[in-house]
């Protein structure tokens, strides 16, 4: 094995190991402060030192960093858009894009991309597509918890979009996310138990989404639970006890309840038997026409209309982006009305470009224009 010396290293490198030298106890966040990087940046940093074997033990890391945790999809998007109206069963020409997204991921990169220190909690195959998905998601999260499967392809979805950016058709390859075990989660208890925050997707077993539960319950630890599709709403627990917020859909909510949103009545029901079932707030989400939200205690349904639509570019990640800023926003103090708004902003946001995760995100760009009041 090639033996690294230390000057040999980018420079960025060599000024986070002279401060691990001379202080083996600092903190990653005080080594941020040092050398003007992010704290995912700099845990990165210290990954590649362990890898080359220039860092033995862990005994800077008195971590007193607490994460956001995210648990699950990690895959690659391809997105195609037809130059024209659609017609089924023959050739489209299309434009295509490719690029890291899945929904666990989504939400981590925006987290990141808002200075949250986030831990990325995963499974993947060893494959040309997890390099694109690793590029991509180093910089603002870590991906040391990666859990690699023998055979397996990492994860992807395809999705076909109309001339006006709106989705026509999805496809989804989420096998590898079976390997997000119970087992996987207990085998990281360590991590999830300090965190800041938890938050599982339902591409995850309803199995491995009970056991981050019991966790969260047990350490009193804030966790949102973010529906995928109408499909997967078999996989959220029966008891939504220590669950702290619900992410879903009009669609995912009429399948799981068993019953359509036409009236403000039925939302009203909707929200009332979601909390029911033991959760602290659900918010439910119904495209352009905003969202609707409650509390156990505050249990009045409250509409939240969306902002003035973007042009649309992308609708894809749009949905990541509400969640991410609505939860940075809560842990950061705000209600959860004002966090609701928060989530539509960075969504009307991410709406208007074409990348999954907006490249000009940062935490205070989710705060403009917010109203305080419902209109």
């Amino acid at each position: 094995m090639t033996r690294f010396r230390w000057t040999d290293l980018p420079e960025n490198e060599q000024e986070v190991f002279r401060l691990i030298r001379d202080n083996p106890f600092i903190s990653q966040q005080a080594l941020a402060d040092s050398v003007g990087l992010s704290r995912p940046s700099v845990a990165n940093i210290i990954s590649s030192l362990m890898k080359k074997e220039l860092i033995k033990g862990k005994a800077y890391i008195v971590n007193e960093s607490s994460p956001a945790v995210c648990i699950g999809g990690a895959n690659v998007d391809r997105k195609y858009t037809a130059k024209d109206p659609l017609q089924w069963g023959t050739s489209n020409p299309t434009s295509s894009v490719q690029s890291a997204g899945g929904v666990a991921r989504n939400i981590a990169e925006n987290l990141g991309r808002m200075e949250t220190d986030t831990v990325l909690l995963t499974a993947a195959g060893r494959d040309v597509e997890w390099q694109l998905i690793e590029e991509a998601t180093s910089p603002f999260v870590d991906l040391e918890r990666t859990a690699f499967v023998s055979g397996a392809s990492t994860g992807s979805y395809s999705a076909v979009l109309a001339p006006d950016g709106e989705m026509a058709l999805a496809m989804a390859d989420m096998d590898v996310f079976d390997s997000i075990t119970p087992d996987l989660i207990r085998r990281n208890e360590s991590l999830l138990i300090r965190s800041s925050c938890l938050i599982i997707d339902l591409n995850c077993p309803r199995e491995s989404v009970e056991a981050v539960q019991q966790t969260a319950r047990r350490g009193k630890i804030p966790l949102a639970v973010i529906a995928v599709s109408a499909p997967k709403m078999n996989r959220i627990p029966d008891s939504l006890d220590g669950i702290t917020w619900l992410l879903t859909n009009r669609q995912e909510t009429e399948t799981s309840l068993g019953f359509s949103l036409d009236t403000r009545e039925d939302w009203q029901k909707a929200c009332r038997e979601w909390l029911t079932k033991g959760m602290e707030k659900v918010i439910i989400t119904d495209g352009a026409a905003g969202a609707v939200h409650a509390e156990r205690e505050a249990p009045d349904a409250r509409h939240v209309p969306a902002g003035t639509p973007p042009a649309v570019v992308d609708v894809t990640g749009a949905g990541d982006a509400f969640s991410a800023a609505l939860i940075r926003a809560q842990l950061d103090g705000c209600s959860l009305d004002e966090a609701v708004r928060a989530g539509m902003r960075n969504a009307e946001a991410t709406l208007a470009v074409p990348e999954t995760v907006r490249r000009d995100l940062h935490a205070d760009s989710i705060y403009n224009h917010i109203e305080t009041e419902a209109e």
